[in-house]
């Protein structure tokens, strides 16, 4: 997020207040080669979870507010949109909702929106964990679920691209992560002056088996140069449903029709 030259300061209200990662339980201790064999099998699942999160349909909600001293609302950006699959099979977004803006003290730059695509439902695959440096931080529980607890961060960055840095709970049972906290980061524009939040961003198991992203929530000052500015941000993801159609979904390939499922003339 950029700042505007309006120079103010804001207090949020609200009863979700994310916190920081509490202490994680250092004593049960887990040998290096243990760490590694956890780190490989969930990135795997991580893989997978991709892939099939491809192969639905659901509505993301996605809000952010600028609040007063009192809490009311003083300015707001909002965009409802629904993730689906055109008619010849392909992944595209359709908004339903865009208001105008009214946002007063910020303006959200194309690293928001690709923090809000890819970086707050942060997905660790195989392929990715060679760019990021991963601790083993210990064991907690959240939510009666039994976690490991990794510190994740970049190795390096590259323009144009964005990561997460902060910390993933891996469920101990199934070794999959059911919740992420921490920021978007990535080279930063010389002369600039903008911020990102720290958010965090629940999952829940859809259809028995994967752990799909469905609530985050930022509560943050962006520290700008000039100012200090209180946001509030929410993005719900809602009605997961498995694409199914007269098409085939691939993945990296081409999309081809099921000539069998034509209707006959």
């Amino acid at each position: 997020m950029r700042a505007l030259r309006i120079a103010a300061s804001f207090l949020i209200g609200t009863s979700l207040i994310p916190r920081p990662a509490l202490a994680a339980d250092a004593n049960q201790n887990l040998s290096q080669s243990q760490i590694d064999d956890i780190i490989a099998k969930f990135a795997a699942h991580e893989a997978d979870f991709s892939k099939a999160r491809d192969n639905y349909t659901y509505r993301q909600t996605a809000r952010i507010q600028e609040l007063d001293d009192a809490g009311g609302t003083t300015g707001k950006w909002e965009m409802v949109s629904d993730i689906i699959f055109n008619s010849d099979g392909q992944r595209t977004e359709h908004v339903v909702r865009s208001p105008v803006p009214s946002l007063h003290n910020i303006l959200l730059t194309p690293e928001d929106m690709e923090d809000l695509r890819s970086v707050q439902p942060f997905v660790l695959t195989t392929s990715e964990v060679p760019n990021y440096w991963i601790r083993y931080l210990g064991h907690q529980q959240v939510d009666e679920i039994g976690c490991y607890v990794f510190a994740v961060k970049p190795k390096k960055f590259e323009n144009g691209k964005r990561y997460f840095s902060g910390e993933v709970w891996v469920d101990d049972r199934d070794l999959q992560v059911v919740k992420t906290y921490g920021r978007g980061v990535g080279v930063k524009k010389r002369g600039s002056d903008e911020a990102y939040p720290k958010f965090e961003t629940y999952r829940e198991q859809i259809d028995g088996k994967y752990w799909f992203p469905t609530y985050t929530i930022a509560n943050d000052t962006l520290h700008f140069k000039d100012q200090d500015v209180r946001i509030k941000q929410t993005v719900r993801y809602e009605d997961y449903k498995q694409f199914k159609s007269d098409v085939k979904i691939t993945f990296g390939d081409a999309v081809e029709e099921k000539k069998d499922d034509k209707k006959k003339q």
